[in-house]
């Protein structure tokens, strides 16, 4: 947590709370491609290890504040996972942890869908992305 990311209460500000949910994700799944990012190895490289030409993009969030997150100078703990897996679309869940009294505090969702840079249509979820993810479908299988 970063001291930009309080608001006026004390709490880590929701606009905040996406960019640690992009940021959980990101450790988990790699950078997209074309970032700069070259030699970060994710657990999973789903992100990264697109083609060129092709997106992953953020089609809906959906965040639940369960209790507040009070500003910590320490990381906040992300549990993220794959929780649904669609013809196009990947749906990821995570949690954030107070990372000192270890409470939930926020629950939220991601879908993504992977789409044709050029033509902006969705791409179906290749066998081998799939079987790349399946072993992550469940809670609480990474951690930031």
């Amino acid at each position: 947590m970063r001291w930009g990311d309080m608001d006026a209460y004390g709490h880590v500000n929701n606009v905040q709370i996406v960019r640690m949910l992009e940021e959980a994700r990101i450790a988990a799944f790699g950078p997209p491609g074309g970032t700069g990012a070259a030699g970060v190895e994710p657990p999973v490289a789903l992100f990264s290890a697109v083609p060129d030409g092709m997106l992953a993009l953020v089609v809906e969030h959906r965040v639940r504040y369960v209790r507040p997150l009070d500003y910590r100078n320490v990381p906040a703990k992300v549990d993220v996972w794959v929780s649904g897996l669609k013809a196009a679309a990947l749906t990821l869940d995570y949690v954030v942890h107070d990372p000192v009294d270890g409470y939930e505090c926020v629950r939220a969702t991601t879908q993504l869908a992977f789409v044709d840079e050029r033509s902006g249509r969705l791409v179906r979820l290749t066998d081998e992305q799939r079987s790349r993810l399946a072993p992550y479908v469940g809670p609480g299988l990474f951690s930031r």
